[in-house]
C-alpha cells in the first residue's frame, strides 16, 4: 500500500498543502511546532477515520476556519484508492472511498492498514490498562471485522449497564439481560485476544532483540479474569460489588497486557531508551502481523522517534525498516542532517519535504 498524493485544506496549522510521493521513504523535517506531525496525522485520518492527536474532529479544523478536507490517493497492487475525509463544524463527518460515502465508518477500518509510532505511544507502557487494551484493539480490528463488531457491541452494553448502576436502577432482571448480551459478544473478543497474544509476543521479542543487540530479553502476557472463570460466573459473583461501586468491575473491558524486561516489570525497571526500544518493537510486530494476515504492506508512520535512542539503536531501526519487507515509511525529524546521514549510510533513497510556517516544500536531497 503506497500513498501517492496527499492534499490538505484547513487541517490543523496547514491552510493548504499538496504533496506527491514517489519513493518508499518520505521524510518531513522542520522546527518543532512547524506541523510535521500534523501531516502524519492527516495520513492517519485516511486509515482510521480519526486523529491520533485529538479525537475531537472539530478541534482539528484550522483556527478561524469552518471546515477541513483531507484527500489521499493510494495505490495497491495496481489498483487506485481515492480516500476523502471532510469535516464541517456542526455537521456529520464525511468519509468517502472512490467517491462513495461510507454508511458506517467501521467499514473502512483495515482497508488502508497503517502503523504509527509517536512519542505519545509511551503511554502504552507508562499508563493504565486502558491504553494497552486500546493498542490490542487497534491491531486486531484492522484485520478482524467480527472482533471489531463484537467489541463495539461490548462497549455499548457496558456503557448501558454502568448507566443503570449509576442511576440506582439495576434490578436482577435487567442485569441478567445485560449480562447475557455481554457473555455473547465478549467470547469472540476474548478468543481473538488469546490467539493474538500467542503469535504477537514472539514477534515483539524478535524485534526487540534485533534493535537492542540481544542485550535484554522481553516478555508479554495477556491478563484476563476469563482465564480462570467464565464471564457469566464473574458477572454474577460481582453484581453486589458492581451496585456499590456503580460500574461493571468484571469483563473483557478490564483485560491487560503485562510487559517485562529481563523478568522485571518494564514500567518500573526499564530506562527511557529501553522503553522506547520496546515500544518500537511493539509497533514493528504490529506491522508484521498486519502484513502477514492481510497480505498487504501497511503504511508506517515514525514520528520523532530518534530522541532517547542511542546511535546503534537508531541505525539498527532504520536498517530494519528500510528492508524490502516494509512498505512505505513516513518519518518526521527536527534534525534534517541526522536523518539524511542515517538514510544515506544505509543506502536508502528518500523524498524530503521541509515543513515551515510558509508551507510544505519538497527539496532535493543534495540540499540537506
Amino acid at each position: 500500500m503506497h500513498l501517492r498524493e496527499l492534499n490538505l485544506i484547513n487541517f490543523r496549522n496547514h491552510s493548504e498543502a499538496e504533496m506527491t510521493f514517489g519513493r518508499s521513504v518520505i521524510v518531513f523535517t522542520g522546527n518543532n511546532g512547524s506541523g510535521k506531525t500534523n501531516l502524519l496525522d492527516a495520513i492517519h485520518y485516511l486509515s482510521f477515520c480519526k486523529s491520533f492527536l485529538n479525537p475531537i474532529d472539530s478541534q482539528n479544523i484550522r483556527s478561524g476556519e469552518q471546515f477541513f478536507v483531507i484527500q489521499g490517493k493510494f495505490r495497491n497492487e495496481g489498483q487506485d484508492e481515492a480516500i476523502y475525509c471532510g469535516i464541517k463544524k456542526g455537521q456529520k463527518k464525511q468519509f468517502k472511498r472512490n467517491g462513495k460515502e461510507y454508511e458506517k465508518l467501521s467499514d473502512h477500518i483495515g482497508r488502508i492498514p497503517l502503523v504509527a509510532v509517536s512519542p505519545a505511544d509511551i503511554s502504552i507502557i507508562t499508563e493504565g490498562s486502558e491504553e494497552r487494551r486500546r493498542f490490542i484493539d487497534s491491531v486486531i480490528s484492522q484485520y478482524d471485522k467480527v472482533y471489531l463488531n463484537a467489541l463495539i457491541a461490548c462497549n455499548k452494553i457496558v456503557q448501558q449497564r454502568n448507566a443503570a448502576l449509576r442511576a440506582g436502577y439495576a434490578p436482577e432482571e435487567l442485569l441478567e439481560v445485560f449480562d447475557e448480551q455481554l457473555v455473547q459478544h465478549s467470547q469472540p473478543v476474548y478468543d481473538a485476544r488469546v490467539k493474538f497474544m500467542k503469535d504477537f509476543s514472539e514477534m515483539v521479542s524478535n524485534h526487540y532483540l534485533a534493535l537492542s543487540g540481544e542485550h535484554e530479553t522481553i516478555n508479554l502476557e495477556y491478563d484476563s479474569d476469563l482465564h480462570s472463570a467464565s464471564l457469566d460466573e464473574l458477572l454474577r459473583s460481582s453484581r453486589e460489588k458492581d451496585r456499590i461501586l456503580q460500574y461493571t468491575t468484571k469483563g473483557i473491558h478490564k483485560d491487560d497486557m503485562s510487559m517485562k524486561i529481563n523478568n522485571f516489570p518494564l514500567r518500573k525497571y526499564a530506562s527511557q531508551g529501553q522503553q522506547k526500544t520496546f515500544l518500537i518493537a511493539l509497533k514493528l510486530a504490529q506491522f508484521d502481523m498486519l502484513r502477514d494476515i492481510k497480505n498487504m504492506k501497511p503504511v508506517l508512520l515514525l514520528d520523532d522517534i530518534f530522541e532517547k535512542l542511542d546511535q546503534s539503536r537508531i541505525t539498527a531501526l532504520m536498517t530494519l525498516v528500510s528492508k524490502h519487507h516494509f512498505g512505505q515509511i513516513f518519518i518526521t525529524d527536527s534534525h534534517p542532517e541526522r536523518i539524511a546521514e542515517i538514510l544515506r549510510k544505509i543506502e536508502t533513497a528518500f523524498d524530503h519535504f521541509e515543513v515551515s510556517e510558509s508551507g510544505v516544500n519538497q527539496i532535493n536531497m543534495a540540499e540537506v
